[in-house]
């Protein structure tokens, strides 16, 4: 039997399985057709940007791993990013850095960063059909020491409360040229490697930094505000931790990231996403996967992500939640890491999809755990790979583990030549 005629009977079988629970899979495909997931630029180029002073990679985080073809500019990230959706079903976004603008080899310092240094990307968003999101970039910089929005120091402080009214002016922009609010994320590093002696001090600080950053209304751009437990040099002390930014969302009705590598590994990210709903007016995932530390592996599926993408779907938000992804592997190849990351965070949700909720809540309100219980373990073993595999096949891409020897291809002719 030829490949095509094996996924459309295994298809046929898939579909009749899951009609006996109640589930349409053209309807479970069609839902999965439209999440748009947001690609991040800094797994390109290890996130070195394009600002021309060459700074090392500091301010708590670090890449790892030296695999060969890394891209080292504008055009060869473009290149690089437009090679993987090649392999990826469906419309998605892209989310940028500040420090990836198109700069011209000029030097532009980041409280002097424009709209214009975007507008290429703006354009060339628009002729590979996909919308952006922005990001400020706190880290890898002269002035960025510890503390950047939290610093005492007012010249420094206002450096970076100037930079993030730029970031959001920029976001701003791209929105309204794409027809579509920008997601712009705020993430920034500040702590302390010792315990402080005042921690309220820098947090209250922080507050009126933020205060000061979000009084400009936007109508194109969505403000998101995003917490880290620690960074690497700065393990004691996080001032943007997720209290932190879980009150200031709720109270300012702000949307909160929530980055799945940025908790302890013993929590639950899923069961966050019914609290902050009821808080927050939307939420914004950052997809990465931690090891032991929050170690940015690339995003597998696992039990991690697939109760997290059971939990958007169960809550009926995926109008309200956002979903990005963030990790930085320099270990393999780089593109491959891309496709292997956004597929499976597809496949995590098409299984909630196909996932027959209103039985399940039936068995629940009519006190019949056993039943709900069997019924949740039973829909482990349903079919949904084949309905993934025919997901792949109408919109066009490689089926399975077929997209690998288009990868290596590129390898070949493109990122191996770059030295």
């Amino acid at each position: 039997m030829k490949k095509e005629q094996l996924i459309e009977t295994s298809f046929e079988i898939a579909a009749e399985r899951y009609a006996a629970v109640g589930i349409n899979v053209n309807e479970a495909m069609e839902r999965l057709g439209r999440l748009s997931i947001s690609l991040h630029c800094w797994q390109a180029d290890d996130v070195s940007g394009f600002e021309s002073r060459g700074s090392e990679l500091s301010g708590g985080i670090q890449v790892t791993g030296n695999y060969p073809g890394k891209a080292r500019n504008i055009e060869e990230v473009r290149a690089d990013i437009s090679e993987a959706t090649r392999y990826i079903a469906g419309r998605h976004r892209l989310s940028l850095h500040e420090i990836y603008g198109d700069f011209g080899g000029r030097a532009v310092d980041r409280d002097e960063v424009l709209p214009e240094h975007f507008a290429s990307w703006i354009e060339w968003g628009r002729e590979q059909g996909m919308k952006l999101d922005f990001n400020t970039t706190s880290f890898s910089h002269p002035r960025s020491g510890n503390l950047t929005l939290a610093n005492p120091d007012d010249s420094t402080r206002n450096f970076w409360i100037e930079h993030t009214k730029r970031c959001r002016a920029i976001a701003e922009e791209m929105g309204k040229a794409q027809g579509d609010p920008c997601m712009m994320n705020l993430w920034i590093h500040d702590g302390s490697k010792e315990v402080p002696a005042d921690r309220l001090r820098y947090r209250r600080i922080l507050e009126q930094s933020l205060d000061e950053v979000f009084a400009t209304p936007y109508a194109n751009m969505k403000d998101c505000i995003e917490a880290k437990l620690f960074g690497i040099g700065l393990e004691s002390y996080t001032v943007g931790s997720y209290d932190f930014y879980l009150g200031y969302g709720a109270k300012k009705g702000k949307i909160v990231t929530l980055d799945t590598g940025h908790f302890h590994l013993t929590e639950n990210i899923a069961d966050k996403i019914s609290s902050l709903l009821l808080f927050t007016p939307e939420i914004m995932l950052h997809v990465s996967r931690p090891i032991r530390w929050d170690s940015d592996h690339v995003v597998i599926l696992n039990d991690d992500l697939t109760e997290l993408a059971r939990e958007v779907v169960r809550c009926d938000a995926l109008s309200r939640v956002h979903i990005g992804l963030d990790y930085f592997d320099a270990t393999i190849n780089r593109i491959g890491a891309y496709v292997i990351g956004v597929r499976a965070t597809q496949k995590a949700f098409l299984q909630a999809m196909l996932e027959p909720a209103g039985q399940l809540r039936k068995y629940e309100d009519d006190g019949k755990y056993f039943e709900r219980l069997a019924l949740q373990e039973e829909i482990k073993s349903l079919p949904w790979s084949a309905v993934w595999d025919m997901f792949c096949h109408t919109n066009n891409v490689p089926v399975g583990e077929d997209y690998i020897s288009g990868i290596q291809a590129y390898e070949r002719n493109v990122t191996s030549k770059r030295v």
